[in-house]
C-alpha cells in the first residue's frame, strides 16, 4: 500500500513515514532529515546510529544530513557543517504518481542566517525502488551568494573491512587527516584499514559501494555536484563521538555528494542551484 503517515518520532520530533510498493522510508521535519530507507527484500540502505540524539537544535547522526551553507568547521563559522540540519523545516507538498512514486517537498522557513527571504532553500525527495533527493537554493537578492553544500549520506553496510568504494581512481582529493594536502587517488577501489576523511574534487561521475558482506552494490549518481566526500571515523574517533557507538564504524560508510572546498558555488543574483542525488542498489551473486 502506498501512502504517507504523519507520526511523532524519536524525542517527540515530527516525522513522515513513507510506504511504496517497493520500499519503506522515513523523513524528519527536523533538518528535513531522511533517516531510513529500505528496499523490499534488502537490508536498510541508510545507517542510523543507535546513539543518535533526537533533540531540537542538535543534528541527527546518520541517514542523510543536509550540509549547508558551509562544510566542515571553518574558523570564521559558529558550528560544523552549517545550520540547516538543526532547523525545523515545513512540509510544502506530497505527490504520488500514477505508478506509485511518492515525493515529499520541504522548505526551510525564512532564516536570518540566510538574509531572511533573500536566500530560499527547498528539498525534494522521491521514494520508489530507490531514493532521489534534490536540494535547491535560490538567490533572490541583488548580490552574489557563495556557499558549500553536501548530502552527507551514511550508508548501512555489512563489514567495513571487506568494503570497496569504486569510481574515484585518478581523482584529486583533499586529505583531512594530512592537513588537507592535495593527493591523487591511485587505487582502483578504496579499501578501509583505518580512518578515512577525503574530499574528492572535480568528480561529477557515479560512485559504487561494493558491499561483499551483504552481497550488494549501492550506486550513487548525481548532478549539480562536483565533489564526493568519503568518510569513516574508525576506532578512536568513534569512541570520541558521544552520539555514535564505539563499534558502529564497522557498519557504515559515508559517500557524500556536494560542492565543497574549491568546488563551492557562487550563485549569481536570481540564480538557482540544484544538487540532485540518485541512490539505488541491487543484490549480487
Amino acid at each position: 500500500m502506498t501512502g504517507v503517515t504523519f507520526l511523532t518520532g524519536s524525542g517527540g520530533l515530527p516525522k513522515l513515514e513513507i510506504t511504496t510498493a517497493w520500499s519503506t522510508a522515513e523523513i524528519y521535519l527536523h533538518g528535513a532529515h531522511v533517516t531510513y530507507f529500505q528496499k523490499r527484500g534488502e537490508p536498510p540502505l541508510l545507517f542510523l546510529s543507535d546513539q543518535s540524539r533526537f533533540e531540537s537544535g542538535v543534528p541527527i547522526r546518520g541517514g542523510i544530513p543536509i550540509i549547508f551553507p558551509w562544510f566542515g568547521k571553518p574558523a570564521d563559522k559558529p558550528g560544523q557543517h552549517g545550520f540547516v540540519r538543526n532547523r525545523s523545516w515545513t512540509l510544502k507538498e506530497i505527490k504520488t504518481t500514477d505508478d506509485g512514486i511518492v515525493t515529499t517537498r520541504l522548505i526551510l522557513p525564512p532564516d536570518p542566517e540566510l538574509r531572511a527571504d533573500d536566500i530560499t532553500v527547498e528539498y525534494e525527495v522521491a521514494f520508489s525502488d530507490g531514493l532521489s533527493a534534490e536540494f535547491i537554493v535560490t538567490n533572490k537578492s541583488a548580490q552574489a551568494y557563495a556557499f558549500e553544500n553536501c548530502l552527507h549520506t551514511y550508508f548501512a553496510i555489512g563489514d567495513i573491512h571487506s568494503l570497496r568504494v569504486v569510481g574515484l581512481q585518478g581523482v584529486t582529493y583533499l586529505d583531512a587527516l594530512d592537513g588537507h594536502q592535495r593527493k591523487t587517488e591511485t587505487a582502483e577501489a578504496i579499501r578501509f584499514a583505518g580512518e578515512v576523511d577525503r574530499a574528492y574534487v572535480n568528480t561529477p561521475h557515479r560512485v559504487e559501494i561494493h558491499d561483499t558482506a551483504r552481497q550488494r552494490v549501492i550506486r550513487v549518481e548525481k548532478t549539480g555536484s562536483a565533489s564526493t566526500v568519503v568518510w569513516n571515523p574508525w576506532i578512536a574517533k568513534a569512541k570520541a563521538m558521544a552520539d555514535f557507538g564505539n563499534e558502529e564504524y564497522q557498519r557504515m560508510v559515508c559517500v557524500e555528494s556536494g560542492n565543497v572546498a574549491k568546488n563551492q558555488i557562487t550563485l549569481a543574483p536570481g540564480g538557482i542551484a540544484s544538487l540532485k542525488v540518485k541512490l539505488s542498489s541491487e543484490a549480487t551473486a
